[in-house]
Protein backbone atom coordinates (compact mmCIF):
# COMPACT_ATOMS: atom_id res chain seq x y z
CA UNK A 1 0.00 0.00 0.00
CA UNK A 2 0.96 3.62 -0.44
CA UNK A 3 0.74 5.07 3.05
CA UNK A 4 0.99 8.70 4.07
CA UNK A 5 2.40 8.86 7.60
CA UNK A 6 1.58 12.19 9.22
CA UNK A 7 3.62 13.01 12.33
CA UNK A 8 2.60 15.79 14.69
CA UNK A 9 4.57 17.82 17.20
CA UNK A 10 4.49 15.76 20.37
CA UNK A 11 7.10 13.91 22.37
CA UNK A 12 5.62 10.64 21.05
CA UNK A 13 6.96 11.54 17.58
CA UNK A 14 9.97 9.35 18.31
CA UNK A 15 7.65 6.30 18.37
CA UNK A 16 6.53 7.07 14.83
CA UNK A 17 10.04 6.29 13.62
CA UNK A 18 9.54 2.70 14.77
CA UNK A 19 6.14 2.60 13.06
CA UNK A 20 7.65 3.86 9.81
CA UNK A 21 10.28 1.13 9.96
CA UNK A 22 7.64 -1.58 10.52
CA UNK A 23 5.65 -0.34 7.53
CA UNK A 24 8.67 -0.16 5.23
CA UNK A 25 9.87 -3.62 6.27
CA UNK A 26 6.39 -4.97 5.53
CA UNK A 27 6.73 -3.76 1.96
CA UNK A 28 4.60 -0.61 2.10
CA UNK A 29 5.54 2.62 0.32
CA UNK A 30 5.66 5.22 3.08
CA UNK A 31 5.61 8.99 2.60
CA UNK A 32 6.27 10.78 5.86
CA UNK A 33 4.69 14.22 6.33
CA UNK A 34 5.92 15.65 9.62
CA UNK A 35 4.56 18.99 10.74
CA UNK A 36 6.99 21.82 11.40
CA UNK A 37 6.62 21.16 15.12
CA UNK A 38 7.28 17.43 14.65
CA UNK A 39 10.58 18.25 12.95
CA UNK A 40 11.70 19.86 16.22
CA UNK A 41 11.44 16.41 17.84
CA UNK A 42 12.68 14.19 14.99
CA UNK A 43 14.67 15.69 12.11
CA UNK A 44 14.04 15.49 8.39
CA UNK A 45 17.11 13.30 7.76
CA UNK A 46 15.72 10.56 10.01
CA UNK A 47 12.43 10.37 8.10
CA UNK A 48 14.18 10.35 4.73
CA UNK A 49 16.60 7.64 5.86
CA UNK A 50 13.82 5.38 7.17
CA UNK A 51 11.36 5.83 4.27
CA UNK A 52 13.82 6.38 1.43
CA UNK A 53 11.71 9.31 0.22
CA UNK A 54 12.17 13.11 0.37
CA UNK A 55 10.37 14.85 3.20
CA UNK A 56 8.89 18.31 3.49
CA UNK A 57 6.24 20.02 5.59
CA UNK A 58 5.54 22.85 3.12
CA UNK A 59 2.96 23.13 0.33
CA UNK A 60 5.42 25.43 -1.49
CA UNK A 61 7.98 22.70 -2.17
CA UNK A 62 7.41 21.01 -5.54
CA UNK A 63 4.57 23.45 -6.14
CA UNK A 64 4.55 22.77 -9.89
CA UNK A 65 3.23 19.25 -9.32
CA UNK A 66 0.72 20.39 -6.68
CA UNK A 67 2.26 17.95 -4.24
CA UNK A 68 -0.46 17.96 -1.58
CA UNK A 69 -3.11 16.99 -4.12
CA UNK A 70 -0.96 14.24 -5.59
CA UNK A 71 -0.13 12.78 -2.19
CA UNK A 72 -3.78 12.80 -1.14
CA UNK A 73 -5.01 11.23 -4.36
CA UNK A 74 -2.35 8.52 -4.51
CA UNK A 75 -2.60 7.43 -0.87
CA UNK A 76 -4.23 4.11 -0.06
CA UNK A 77 -4.20 4.98 3.66
CA UNK A 78 -3.39 8.05 5.75
CA UNK A 79 -2.00 7.42 9.23
CA UNK A 80 -1.32 10.23 11.71
CA UNK A 81 0.80 9.18 14.67
CA UNK A 82 1.05 10.92 17.01
CA UNK A 83 -2.12 12.94 16.48
CA UNK A 84 -2.05 15.89 18.86
CA UNK A 85 -5.07 17.73 20.25
CA UNK A 86 -4.25 20.65 17.98
CA UNK A 87 -4.14 18.52 14.84
CA UNK A 88 -7.35 16.70 15.78
CA UNK A 89 -9.05 20.10 16.16
CA UNK A 90 -7.73 21.26 12.77
CA UNK A 91 -8.91 18.09 11.04
CA UNK A 92 -12.35 18.35 12.62
CA UNK A 93 -12.65 21.96 11.45
CA UNK A 94 -11.23 21.22 7.99
CA UNK A 95 -8.29 23.61 8.42
CA UNK A 96 -5.54 23.15 5.84
CA UNK A 97 -2.67 25.38 6.98
CA UNK A 98 0.20 23.00 6.25
CA UNK A 99 1.06 20.10 3.95
CA UNK A 100 -0.50 17.48 6.22
CA UNK A 101 -3.79 19.35 6.54
CA UNK A 102 -4.00 19.89 2.78
CA UNK A 103 -3.23 16.23 2.10
CA UNK A 104 -5.98 15.07 4.46
CA UNK A 105 -8.55 17.31 2.76
CA UNK A 106 -7.65 16.04 -0.71
CA UNK A 107 -7.51 12.34 0.08
CA UNK A 108 -10.37 9.90 -0.21
CA UNK A 109 -8.38 7.14 1.43
CA UNK A 110 -9.21 5.75 4.90
CA UNK A 111 -7.70 7.76 7.75
CA UNK A 112 -6.33 6.32 10.98
CA UNK A 113 -5.29 8.44 13.97
CA UNK A 114 -3.19 7.50 16.99
CA UNK A 115 -3.88 10.29 19.53
CA UNK A 116 -1.23 11.38 22.02
CA UNK A 117 -1.64 14.14 24.59
CA UNK A 118 -1.93 14.78 28.30
CA UNK A 119 -4.97 13.35 30.08
CA UNK A 120 -6.56 16.75 30.68
CA UNK A 121 -6.34 17.56 26.99
CA UNK A 122 -7.76 14.18 25.94
CA UNK A 123 -10.67 14.51 28.36
CA UNK A 124 -11.45 18.14 27.49
CA UNK A 125 -14.97 18.57 26.03
CA UNK A 126 -13.53 20.27 22.93
CA UNK A 127 -11.30 17.28 22.16
CA UNK A 128 -14.16 14.87 22.84
CA UNK A 129 -16.35 16.76 20.39
CA UNK A 130 -13.63 16.91 17.74
CA UNK A 131 -13.04 13.17 18.06
CA UNK A 132 -16.79 12.52 17.70
CA UNK A 133 -16.88 14.63 14.53
CA UNK A 134 -14.00 12.68 13.00
CA UNK A 135 -15.57 9.35 13.94
CA UNK A 136 -18.78 10.41 12.20
CA UNK A 137 -16.71 10.95 9.04
CA UNK A 138 -15.29 7.45 9.26
CA UNK A 139 -11.90 8.22 10.78
CA UNK A 140 -10.54 5.31 12.84
CA UNK A 141 -8.77 5.91 16.16
CA UNK A 142 -6.15 3.63 17.70
CA UNK A 143 -5.86 4.38 21.40
CA UNK A 144 -4.85 6.38 23.25
CA UNK A 145 -3.50 4.06 25.90
CA UNK A 146 -3.37 4.72 29.62
CA UNK A 147 0.12 4.89 31.07
CA UNK A 148 3.21 7.02 31.61
CA UNK A 149 3.12 10.43 29.97
CA UNK A 150 5.80 13.13 29.95
CA UNK A 151 7.43 13.94 33.26
CA UNK A 152 5.96 11.98 36.14
CA UNK A 153 2.37 12.10 34.92
CA UNK A 154 0.35 8.97 34.14
CA UNK A 155 -3.14 8.44 32.73
CA UNK A 156 -5.10 8.15 29.47
CA UNK A 157 -3.43 9.94 26.56
CA UNK A 158 -0.32 7.86 25.87
CA UNK A 159 0.15 6.99 22.20
CA UNK A 160 -0.37 3.32 21.41
CA UNK A 161 2.79 1.36 20.74
CA UNK A 162 4.01 1.12 17.10
CA UNK A 163 3.25 -2.62 17.02
CA UNK A 164 -0.38 -1.98 18.01
CA UNK A 165 -0.80 0.74 15.38
CA UNK A 166 0.84 -1.52 12.80
CA UNK A 167 -1.63 -4.29 13.67
CA UNK A 168 -4.55 -1.87 13.14
CA UNK A 169 -3.09 -0.87 9.77
CA UNK A 170 -2.71 -4.53 8.82
CA UNK A 171 -6.36 -5.14 9.76
CA UNK A 172 -7.44 -2.14 7.68
CA UNK A 173 -5.47 -3.47 4.72
CA UNK A 174 -7.09 -6.89 5.07
CA UNK A 175 -10.57 -5.34 4.96
CA UNK A 176 -9.78 -2.97 2.13
CA UNK A 177 -11.16 -3.56 -1.36
CA UNK A 178 -9.29 -2.26 -4.43
CA UNK A 179 -11.67 0.69 -4.88
CA UNK A 180 -12.21 1.44 -1.18
CA UNK A 181 -12.15 5.15 -0.45
CA UNK A 182 -13.06 7.34 2.51
CA UNK A 183 -15.70 10.06 2.19
CA UNK A 184 -16.66 9.33 -1.42
CA UNK A 185 -19.79 11.38 -1.99
CA UNK A 186 -22.48 10.50 -4.50
CA UNK A 187 -21.07 7.13 -5.57
CA UNK A 188 -23.50 4.52 -6.79
CA UNK A 189 -22.00 2.05 -4.31
CA UNK A 190 -22.88 4.18 -1.26
CA UNK A 191 -25.82 1.99 -0.28
CA UNK A 192 -23.69 -1.16 -0.41
CA UNK A 193 -20.99 0.55 1.65
CA UNK A 194 -23.54 1.60 4.23
CA UNK A 195 -24.84 -1.96 4.45
CA UNK A 196 -21.33 -3.30 5.05
CA UNK A 197 -20.71 -0.63 7.69
CA UNK A 198 -23.97 -1.53 9.42
CA UNK A 199 -22.95 -5.18 9.48
CA UNK A 200 -19.56 -4.30 10.94
CA UNK A 201 -21.04 -1.85 13.45
CA UNK A 202 -24.34 -3.37 14.65
CA UNK A 203 -24.19 -1.28 17.83
CA UNK A 204 -23.79 1.99 15.95
CA UNK A 205 -25.59 4.78 17.83
CA UNK A 206 -26.20 2.62 20.94
CA UNK A 207 -25.02 3.82 24.35
CA UNK A 208 -23.70 1.02 26.55
CA UNK A 209 -22.30 1.13 30.08
CA UNK A 210 -20.39 -1.76 31.61
CA UNK A 211 -18.71 -2.12 35.00
CA UNK A 212 -15.51 -4.06 35.60
CA UNK A 213 -13.12 -5.00 38.37
CA UNK A 214 -13.73 -5.36 42.08
CA UNK A 215 -14.72 -2.84 44.73
CA UNK A 216 -12.56 -2.21 47.80
CA UNK A 217 -13.99 -1.18 51.16
CA UNK A 218 -11.37 0.55 53.35
CA UNK A 219 -10.69 -0.62 56.89
CA UNK A 220 -7.97 1.96 57.47
CA UNK A 221 -5.66 3.92 55.12
CA UNK A 222 -3.67 0.78 54.21
CA UNK A 223 -6.16 -2.13 54.35
CA UNK A 224 -9.41 -2.98 52.65
CA UNK A 225 -12.04 -5.69 52.10
CA UNK A 226 -12.04 -6.68 48.45
CA UNK A 227 -11.93 -9.51 45.96
CA UNK A 228 -9.65 -10.95 43.29
CA UNK A 229 -11.49 -9.70 40.20
CA UNK A 230 -9.05 -8.38 37.58
CA UNK A 231 -11.71 -6.63 35.48
CA UNK A 232 -10.67 -8.43 32.29
CA UNK A 233 -14.17 -9.66 31.44
CA UNK A 234 -15.74 -6.23 31.75
CA UNK A 235 -12.90 -4.67 29.77
CA UNK A 236 -13.35 -7.32 27.05
CA UNK A 237 -17.06 -6.48 26.85
CA UNK A 238 -16.27 -2.76 26.59
CA UNK A 239 -13.81 -3.41 23.76
CA UNK A 240 -16.16 -5.71 21.84
CA UNK A 241 -19.07 -3.25 22.16
CA UNK A 242 -16.93 -0.32 21.00
CA UNK A 243 -15.69 -2.32 18.01
CA UNK A 244 -19.34 -2.93 17.10
CA UNK A 245 -19.95 0.81 17.07
CA UNK A 246 -21.37 1.46 20.54
CA UNK A 247 -20.68 4.57 22.56
CA UNK A 248 -19.20 2.85 25.62
CA UNK A 249 -18.60 3.97 29.19
CA UNK A 250 -16.51 1.61 31.31
CA UNK A 251 -16.92 2.07 35.06
CA UNK A 252 -13.65 0.57 36.29
CA UNK A 253 -13.40 -0.50 39.94
CA UNK A 254 -9.70 -0.77 40.81
CA UNK A 255 -8.76 -2.13 37.39
CA UNK A 256 -5.00 -2.06 36.89
CA UNK A 257 -3.52 -0.10 33.99
CA UNK A 258 -2.09 -3.32 32.52
CA UNK A 259 -5.63 -4.68 32.10
CA UNK A 260 -6.94 -1.38 30.73
CA UNK A 261 -4.21 -1.56 28.09
CA UNK A 262 -6.25 -4.36 26.52
CA UNK A 263 -8.38 -1.51 25.15
CA UNK A 264 -5.40 -0.29 23.08
CA UNK A 265 -6.19 -0.36 19.40
CA UNK A 266 -9.94 -0.38 20.00
CA UNK A 267 -12.30 2.52 19.34
CA UNK A 268 -12.63 5.05 22.12
CA UNK A 269 -14.04 3.87 25.44
CA UNK A 270 -14.76 6.44 28.15
CA UNK A 271 -13.33 5.20 31.46
CA UNK A 272 -14.73 6.24 34.84
CA UNK A 273 -12.55 4.99 37.72
CA UNK A 274 -14.19 4.13 41.05
CA UNK A 275 -13.08 2.48 44.28
CA UNK A 276 -15.87 1.52 46.67
CA UNK A 277 -19.30 0.00 46.18
CA UNK A 278 -20.90 3.37 46.95
CA UNK A 279 -18.79 5.04 44.25
CA UNK A 280 -19.64 2.27 41.80
CA UNK A 281 -23.34 2.62 42.56
CA UNK A 282 -23.29 6.38 41.96
CA UNK A 283 -21.34 6.07 38.71
CA UNK A 284 -23.51 3.27 37.33
CA UNK A 285 -26.78 5.00 38.17
CA UNK A 286 -25.57 8.21 36.50
CA UNK A 287 -24.36 6.40 33.36
CA UNK A 288 -27.39 4.08 33.14
CA UNK A 289 -29.79 7.01 32.92
CA UNK A 290 -28.92 7.50 29.24
CA UNK A 291 -27.80 3.97 28.29
CA UNK A 292 -29.68 1.44 26.17
CA UNK A 293 -27.64 -1.49 27.56
CA UNK A 294 -26.34 -1.79 31.12
CA UNK A 295 -23.94 -4.61 32.03
CA UNK A 296 -22.90 -5.11 35.67
CA UNK A 297 -19.75 -7.24 35.36
CA UNK A 298 -17.90 -5.81 38.37
CA UNK A 299 -17.55 -7.89 41.54
CA UNK A 300 -19.05 -5.89 44.40
CA UNK A 301 -18.08 -6.40 48.04
CA UNK A 302 -21.22 -7.53 49.88
CA UNK A 303 -20.12 -5.86 53.11
CA UNK A 304 -18.09 -2.85 54.25
CA UNK A 305 -16.73 -1.81 57.65
CA UNK A 306 -19.23 0.19 59.68
CA UNK A 307 -16.45 2.66 60.40
CA UNK A 308 -13.07 3.44 58.85
CA UNK A 309 -10.09 4.07 61.09
CA UNK A 310 -8.40 7.39 60.26
CA UNK A 311 -4.98 5.86 61.01
CA UNK A 312 -3.36 2.48 60.55
CA UNK A 313 -4.61 -0.15 63.02
CA UNK A 314 -1.49 -1.46 64.75
CA UNK A 315 -0.97 -4.67 66.69
CA UNK A 316 0.80 -2.67 69.37
CA UNK A 317 -2.42 -0.76 70.03
CA UNK A 318 -4.30 -4.02 70.72
CA UNK A 319 -1.89 -6.15 72.79
CA UNK A 320 -4.52 -8.36 74.40
CA UNK A 321 -6.81 -9.26 71.46
CA UNK A 322 -7.26 -8.31 67.81
CA UNK A 323 -9.74 -5.52 67.13
CA UNK A 324 -13.28 -6.35 66.07
CA UNK A 325 -14.38 -5.03 62.69
CA UNK A 326 -18.13 -4.50 62.49
CA UNK A 327 -19.55 -4.96 59.01
CA UNK A 328 -22.64 -3.49 57.37
CA UNK A 329 -24.25 -4.59 54.11
CA UNK A 330 -23.55 -2.77 50.87
CA UNK A 331 -26.46 -1.82 48.59
CA UNK A 332 -27.50 -4.25 45.87
CA UNK A 333 -26.42 -2.21 42.85
CA UNK A 334 -27.90 -4.54 40.22
CA UNK A 335 -31.34 -4.62 41.87
CA UNK A 336 -31.23 -0.85 42.13
CA UNK A 337 -30.49 -0.51 38.43
CA UNK A 338 -33.39 -2.85 37.62
CA UNK A 339 -35.71 -0.81 39.87
CA UNK A 340 -34.68 2.39 38.03
CA UNK A 341 -34.79 0.79 34.58
CA UNK A 342 -35.40 3.19 31.68
CA UNK A 343 -38.05 2.24 29.09
CA UNK A 344 -36.65 -0.26 26.60
CA UNK A 345 -33.40 -0.66 28.54
CA UNK A 346 -31.62 -4.04 28.66
CA UNK A 347 -29.85 -4.93 31.92
CA UNK A 348 -27.34 -7.76 32.29
CA UNK A 349 -25.92 -8.94 35.61
CA UNK A 350 -23.00 -11.17 36.55
CA UNK A 351 -22.85 -13.73 39.34
CA UNK A 352 -19.56 -15.28 40.45
CA UNK A 353 -20.21 -18.49 42.41
CA UNK A 354 -18.30 -21.39 43.92
CA UNK A 355 -20.07 -24.69 43.25
CA UNK A 356 -19.25 -28.38 43.39
CA UNK A 357 -21.38 -29.32 40.38
CA UNK A 358 -23.15 -27.92 37.34
CA UNK A 359 -26.50 -28.48 39.05
CA UNK A 360 -25.44 -26.50 42.09
CA UNK A 361 -24.08 -23.68 39.92
CA UNK A 362 -27.34 -23.42 37.95
CA UNK A 363 -29.39 -23.60 41.14
CA UNK A 364 -27.49 -20.68 42.65
CA UNK A 365 -27.87 -18.80 39.39
CA UNK A 366 -31.63 -19.36 39.19
CA UNK A 367 -32.13 -18.10 42.74
CA UNK A 368 -30.08 -15.01 42.03
CA UNK A 369 -31.84 -14.37 38.70
CA UNK A 370 -35.16 -14.37 40.53
CA UNK A 371 -33.90 -11.94 43.19
CA UNK A 372 -32.18 -9.53 40.82
CA UNK A 373 -34.75 -9.23 38.02
CA UNK A 374 -32.19 -8.49 35.27
CA UNK A 375 -32.93 -9.47 31.68
CA UNK A 376 -29.90 -11.78 31.64
CA UNK A 377 -27.67 -13.15 34.38
CA UNK A 378 -24.19 -14.39 33.47
CA UNK A 379 -23.12 -17.07 35.96
CA UNK A 380 -19.52 -18.19 36.17
CA UNK A 381 -17.74 -20.55 38.50
CA UNK A 382 -14.85 -18.98 40.43
CA UNK A 383 -12.22 -20.49 42.64
CA UNK A 384 -8.52 -20.48 43.37
CA UNK A 385 -7.59 -21.19 39.75
CA UNK A 386 -10.62 -20.24 37.65
CA UNK A 387 -12.77 -17.21 36.91
CA UNK A 388 -10.92 -14.41 38.66
CA UNK A 389 -7.46 -13.33 37.46
CA UNK A 390 -7.68 -15.60 34.41
CA UNK A 391 -7.65 -14.81 30.69
CA UNK A 392 -10.27 -17.52 30.11
CA UNK A 393 -13.79 -17.95 31.40
CA UNK A 394 -16.72 -20.37 31.31
CA UNK A 395 -20.21 -18.96 31.72
CA UNK A 396 -23.85 -19.97 31.81
CA UNK A 397 -26.31 -17.24 30.85
CA UNK A 398 -29.81 -17.37 32.33
CA UNK A 399 -32.84 -15.36 31.33
CA UNK A 400 -35.07 -13.51 33.76
CA UNK A 401 -36.95 -16.68 34.64
CA UNK A 402 -33.73 -18.57 35.38
CA UNK A 403 -33.72 -20.67 32.21
CA UNK A 404 -30.32 -21.26 30.55
CA UNK A 405 -30.04 -19.51 27.16
CA UNK A 406 -26.29 -19.72 26.52
CA UNK A 407 -23.27 -21.76 27.53
CA UNK A 408 -19.90 -20.40 26.45
CA UNK A 409 -16.26 -21.18 27.20
CA UNK A 410 -13.10 -19.59 25.89
CA UNK A 411 -11.10 -16.39 26.19
CA UNK A 412 -12.81 -13.46 27.84
CA UNK A 413 -12.92 -11.70 24.47
CA UNK A 414 -14.77 -14.69 23.03
CA UNK A 415 -17.19 -14.62 25.98
CA UNK A 416 -17.79 -10.91 25.36
CA UNK A 417 -18.57 -11.54 21.69
CA UNK A 418 -20.94 -14.39 22.53
CA UNK A 419 -22.79 -12.23 25.07
CA UNK A 420 -23.27 -9.35 22.61
CA UNK A 421 -24.41 -11.82 19.95
CA UNK A 422 -26.99 -13.12 22.43
CA UNK A 423 -28.26 -9.59 22.94
CA UNK A 424 -29.01 -9.57 19.22
CA UNK A 425 -26.70 -6.67 18.61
Amino acid sequence: MRIVLGVCGGIAAYKAVGLARLLVEAGHEVQAIPTAEALRFVGRVTWEAITGRPVTDSVFDDAAEVRHVRLGREADLVVIAPATASTIARLAAGIADDLLGNTVLTTRAPILLAPAMHTEMWEHPATRRNVAILRERGVVLVGPASGRLTGTDTGPGRMSEPEQIFAAIRDAAARRTPDARWNDGGDEDDDAGAAVDAADRPLGGVRLVVSAGGTREPIDPVRFIGNRSSGRQGVAIARAAAERGASVELVAANVESAVLEELDGAPEVRITPVGTAAELQAAMEAAAAAAAIVIMAAAVADYRPAGVSPGKIRKADHPDAPPTIELVQNPDILRGLVARRQPGQTIVGFAAETAESEEELLGLGRAKAERKGADLLVVNRVGWTEGFESVRNAVRVLDRSGEPVLRAEGSKREIAAALLDLLGR
